[in-house]
């Protein structure tokens, strides 16, 4: 594989609607206006924030990524060492003009939030910080990675943060908590033998898998307290904690077969997208 075909692996294409997503609902539904800056944050949270948040992961986890037998297709590349200055590189040079764009049309506070946002990326691999290794923080970093991008569209377009907003940005904060901590449990073996600590290296497979379910319960239940039509979008943690039940008394020694469950997990993310966006286009409806 060439060099720009490993730079793409490593930014993993199949979850960069899960970044991009985020940020441009946020900022539609704010200012209902598909101007430059909803095509520019999108953008940028489509492909550059994922290479590097991926691409720095994957320079710093390549130890433990040799070990790991899901490595090195769409679950993650295992990068070349030659790649790796490249790849550092490659996520400077192509977030620094969005990042700086961003900052030039944004508030304080927006600043802040991208800060923050940035921040978690770089913390959850980068050595000296290595977020991903302190348990509980390291599904805390996972999910601000996923839930920021939508704060910060919420702050950019000056959205009014309600009671029934927080508690849906919260519902989603635990959903994000509830997928890393289950993601986490797959690699307990691989990240032993590569010195990495997680989650799931501390607490064990099967509480890891039975503090994911409570995770996504309560992350769905708060989408109750949201305006019609979003409580549905409760109705759709469901098959998530539905889907790491299998795995309740996992022994450790078996962790690998929860990537059955992560790979059912990647496939339910397109039908919840699917339908997350009728749910979108309903509320535009109702309050358009």
């Amino acid at each position: 594989m060439n060099r720009l075909g490993q730079l793409v692996l490593s930014s993993r294409p199949l979850s960069w609607i899960n970044t991009a997503y985020p940020f441009a609902a946020a900022y539609l539904l704010t200012t209902r206006e598909l101007d430059l800056t909803f095509w520019l944050g999108t953008l940028y949270f489509l492909i550059p924030y994922n290479l590097a948040m991926y691409g720095i992961n994957d320079v710093f986890d390549y130890e433990s990524d040799l070990r790991n037998p899901r490595k090195g297709g769409v679950e993650g590349a295992v990068l070349d060492r030659r790649m790796h200055r490249l790849t550092i590189f490659a996520a400077i040079v192509t977030n620094v003009p969005f990042l700086a764009y961003l900052v030039v049309i944004g508030s304080p506070l927006s600043w802040l939030v991208l800060a923050i946002s940035v921040f978690a990326l770089i913390a959850y691999s980068a050595p000296g910080l290595r977020f991903k290794e302190r348990p509980f923080i390291d599904s805390l970093t996972s999910s601000t990675h996923f839930v920021s991008p939508a704060v910060y569209g919420l702050v950019l377009a000056g959205a009014v943060f309600t009671p029934a907003l927080w508690a849906l940005l919260v519902g989603y904060f635990l959903w994000g908590i509830a997928s890393h901590a289950f993601g986490a449990v797959q690699d307990i073996i691989a990240d032993r033998e590569g010195g990495i600590g997680s989650i799931a290296t501390v607490i064990g497979a099967a509480a890891t898998v039975r503090f994911a379910f409570a995770a996504y319960l309560a992350g769905g239940a708060l989408m109750l307290v949201t305006p019609w039509p979003i409580p549905l979008a409760g109705l759709l943690a469901l098959p998530y904690a539905a889907s790491v039940l299998p795995f309740w008394n996992l022994r450790e020694e078996d962790a690998e077969r929860a990537n059955a469950g992560w790979k059912r997990f990647l496939r339910l993310n397109f039908l919840t997208g699917f339908l997350v966006t009728m749910l979108i286009i309903w509320y535009w409806f109702l309050t358009s």
